[in-house]
């Protein structure tokens, strides 16, 4: 929830979230962050690398993903999926290849970088069922009932306000939609030289 920050102190998480972000579209996510990232990532969350083979070095070096939301739950032939957060889009086109051509899928970030890395690969692989665009998890720009899955990897966790980004994604699933995530959660209290601390959001 956001209730507990200031508008100030909100700014600048948002602010920092796409600034860090921006330095994984430029440089990759290695140099960013402590997990497994880019091929190694992919490869212990066990995604389909037969899938992957032909998706851009750039694309798998940006793939910062905490988990693999594919292993919730299948991606069917045909399905409408939205990717929230979508980064450099590699979870968005690995849904496309799943939906094939007769699906549709969606990409949404916060982060223009991003998008434009993620607009990037779409052009080398051609895939037809896809668009990318600027937006957050608390505003969907989509109307109700339009999804058959919602894919999330790693970002709801940033996101200010949950509840609101949670019933989003509710609004825009189609009755009987599956919402396939894979995040990080706080499972015990913080140090006290940590706890409360504005760039926890960010680090």
């Amino acid at each position: 929830m956001e209730s507990s920050l200031t508008e100030k102190e909100a700014a600048l998480i948002r602010e920092s979230i796409k600034d860090k972000y921006s330095q994984v579209a430029a440089t990759g996510a290695a140099s960013c962050f402590k997990y497994p990232t880019g091929a190694e990532g992919l490869k212990q969350q066990n995604y389909p690398l037969d899938l992957l083979r032909d998706f851009p070095p750039a694309l798998i070096d940006s793939f910062c993903g905490v988990g693999n939301p594919f292993s919730l739950g299948p991606i069917h032939p045909g399905d409408a999926v939205l990717d929230i957060g979508c980064g450099a889009g590699l979870d968005t086109l690995l849904a496309a290849r799943m939906a094939g051509p007769e699906g549709r899928v969606a990409g949404i970030d916060v982060t223009q970088a991003m998008i434009d890395k993620a607009r990037a690969s779409l052009s080398i692989l051609g895939l037809q069922n896809v668009i990318f665009q600027v937006a957050e998890a608390e505003s969907l720009p989509f109307p109700d009932n339009d999804f058959d899955a919602v894919i999330s990897n790693g970002v709801f966790n940033l996101t200010l306000d949950k509840e609101k980004a949670l019933k989003e994604a509710h609004r825009v699933l189609k009755p009987g939609g599956r919402l396939l995530l894979a995040d990080m959660v706080l499972v015990a209290a913080l140090p006290p030289d940590q706890a409360g601390r504005i760039e926890n959001w960010y680090q």
